[in-house]
């Protein structure tokens, strides 16, 4: 049987640790982070309704993100929508957003903040397109009025091979001799890093159980979502900078057939492009300007690939866009893809390397 004051002690001691854990996040909470630095800031205003747009960097490597800032203020009696953000985008990807939150200013006006981080897919000068923001009193929310944005120009750069060189890891500093009082708080210290590490097994066996419990159920998602990201990773590569053309066709060809199997349930990675272009012939699921598109831009690849045609840096940079805007194009929410299998052997395949 196990003591009382066994049980006492240990839930004493684990009272302890918390408190000084709690007591260090608290210290950490009060650090003030220094404020985003934005190069841009344009500002929109129309009756009861200001619209602040923001950005950190005009110019970027192909390796760097850009953080993108909407802040709206209304009048207490009215309601704003802010634009959708990955709708509009096309020459950037959406990595992640935001809400900041809401809160009241000086006159008693509503203001609303959002960030998003984008990501460029090639280099090159873009513009971010113009955002169109919608507000409304909400006593009449059938009568909507719009605050429209300027584009924001944006030059992307590649990553040279001598700015590559540059990029290395920072030697560790010298190490500290601790003072005289350190001793001291020694045994404070051991009991901080043993309730740390007890807190830490506890989480990793939680996060172990979801993980489980996540793996017996099925993964889905819709088609674009897919071929986005596997865009983004055939940008990181850096395939065209480095002249590996031909695999670079091999490569964004594939994207596209996977993302039509995926959402148009027609086995294009199979096919040879002829065969394909057949089958695509006899189907009603894509309009009619679509399959001329297609079927010029699977020859093109095929000629890049076989007959060994060197494109132009113009043909490379529009062969990619013709993919990106097919799927901005015929994106659909609805149609959802079980990729169970590949993030398991994702995963498989993560846990083998480490």
């Amino acid at each position: 049987m196990i003591d009382p004051r066994t049980t006492t002690a240990v839930a004493l001691l684990a009272l302890v640790g918390v408190l000084a854990l709690c007591a260090g996040c608290g210290r950490d909470a009060d650090r003030v982070e220094a404020e985003t630095a934005f190069e841009v800031e344009q500002v929109y205003a129309r009756g009861p309704a200001t619209v602040h747009v923001r950005l950190d960097k005009t110019k970027i490597t192909i390796a760097e993100t850009v953080l993108l800032q909407f802040e709206a203020v209304v009048q207490p009696d009215y309601e704003i929508r802010m634009p959708k953000v990955d709708e509009a985008l096309k020459d950037f990807g959406l990595l992640g957003w935001d809400h900041l939150g809401r809160r009241l200013d000086a006159k008693n006006h509503v203001v609303t903040t959002y960030e998003y981080r984008l990501e460029p897919f090639l280099s090159g000068r873009y513009e971010l397109p113009a955002f169109t923001f919608e507000f409304h009193d909400v006593n009449e929310p059938d009568t909507r009025h719009r605050l429209i944005s300027e584009p924001i120009a944006v030059e992307v750069t590649s990553l040279q091979g001598e700015q590559r060189a540059e990029l290395v890891i920072e030697d560790i500093e010298d190490v500290v001799a601790m003072g005289r009082k350190a001793s001291v708080w020694w045994g404070w210290l051991l009991l901080g890093a043993g309730m740390a590490l007890g807190s830490a097994g506890v989480l990793i066996w939680v996060l172990l159980g979801r993980a489980d419990k996540r793996r017996s159920q099925r993964i889905l998602r819709p088609a674009h979502e897919i071929a986005y990201a596997r865009l983004r990773a055939l940008v990181a590569e850096n395939l065209v900078e480095v002249g590996r053309i031909k695999e670079f066709y091999e490569r964004i060809s594939g994207i596209l057939r996977y993302y039509i199997e995926d959402r148009f349930d027609l086995h294009a990675p199979e096919r040879t492009t002829e065969e394909f272009l057949s089958e695509l012939q006899h189907t009603s699921v894509l309009e009619i300007s679509d399959k001329d598109v297609l079927g010029e831009f699977l020859v093109h690849c095929d000629l890049v690939k076989f007959a060994r045609h060197a494109p132009t840096t113009e043909q490379i940079q529009r062969s990619f866009d013709l993919v990106k805007d097919f799927i901005e194009r015929t994106r659909s929410d609805e149609r959802q893809v079980d990729v169970t299998d590949r993030v398991q052997a994702t995963e498989a395949t993560a846990m083998e390397v480490a």
